[in-house]
């Protein structure tokens, strides 16, 4: 299996852990009916060419709107998806191409100054809406209602870590790990807006880090959503290994840019 289908298998599992999964001979439906807002919750996946894509559309279509949910579609490998994509757009689907960097860690902890009076905890009961009050005010991460399912959901998922850091006894950051076999990918690093721009980040970082060679883990990967974020894992010593480009289509709604503006 490529570097880039193990990520994208990777993908698959994460979603599956907040979203119900049904696999077709095409690819796959995601759908979470009490979150139909949630797009990574309510999507077809399709990762390898798509060979009917007619029938396919109207399996699509026609599943998602029996659920009241709006129809769409994440496409991978989309040099080869062209004739879909026609087709998706002959049938009024909004369409957009999305740029994904991929990080891989090189292994080495972040070396920076500590920051003093902060302190990093696993999320558990007694601290769980402290956490979830922080993720809930990041803009990009969706609205409360979708946040709180989901989160709620990974709380309680094997798979999932969820940590939160305290700066004075504050809660001011939150970032979880999901692992599956020897990966692991870190997710919803976040900071409340009055505390940004102190080294936060970075202590959450190291200390996830520390966390994954404790648990002998090979691979901690991140998925940046743009340039900017980028940048700033590459000064905690993750290695950009590549970009690869993914379609979204939707037949309603807003495009995943337009929510991440």
């Amino acid at each position: 299996m490529s570097q880039l289908k193990e990520l994208l298998q990777l993908d698959l599992s994460y979603y599956e852990t907040f979203s119900n999964r049904s696999d077709k001979s095409w690819g796959s439906l995601f759908y979470k009916e009490n979150q139909p807002n949630y797009y990574d919750s309510n999507h077809a996946h399709i990762l390898d060419e798509c060979i009917h894509p007619i029938s396919v559309i109207d399996e699509v279509i026609s599943f998602y709107q029996s659920k009241q949910i709006t129809p769409r579609f994440y496409i991978y490998n989309i040099e080869k998806q062209q004739r879909l994509i026609t087709e998706l757009k002959s049938r009024n689907f909004g369409y957009e191409e999305l740029i994904n960097p991929v990080q891989l860690w090189n292994n080495a902890v972040t070396d920076i100054k500590s920051t003093e009076n902060v302190s990093i905890e696993e999320v558990t009961k007694k601290n769980y809406q402290e956490a979830l009050d922080i993720e809930c005010s990041i803009t990009e991460f969706g609205g409360r209602e979708s946040i709180e399912k989901v989160f709620k959901k990974q709380f309680h998922h094997p798979s999932f870590t969820h940590y939160l850091l305290r700066l004075d006894g504050i809660a001011c950051s939150t970032a979880c790990m999901f692992e599956e076999n020897e990966n692991a990918r870190m997710e919803s690093v976040a900071t409340l807006e009055a505390y940004r721009g102190r080294g936060l980040i970075g202590e959450m970082i190291r200390f996830i880090q520390k966390e994954v060679i404790h648990r002998k883990i090979e691979k901690l990967w991140v998925f940046p959503i743009n340039e900017s974020i980028e940048r700033v894992y590459q000064k905690y010593n993750f290695q950009t290994i590549t970009k690869f480009r993914s379609g979204h289509a939707f037949l309603s709604g807003k495009s995943i840019q337009e929510i991440r503006e």
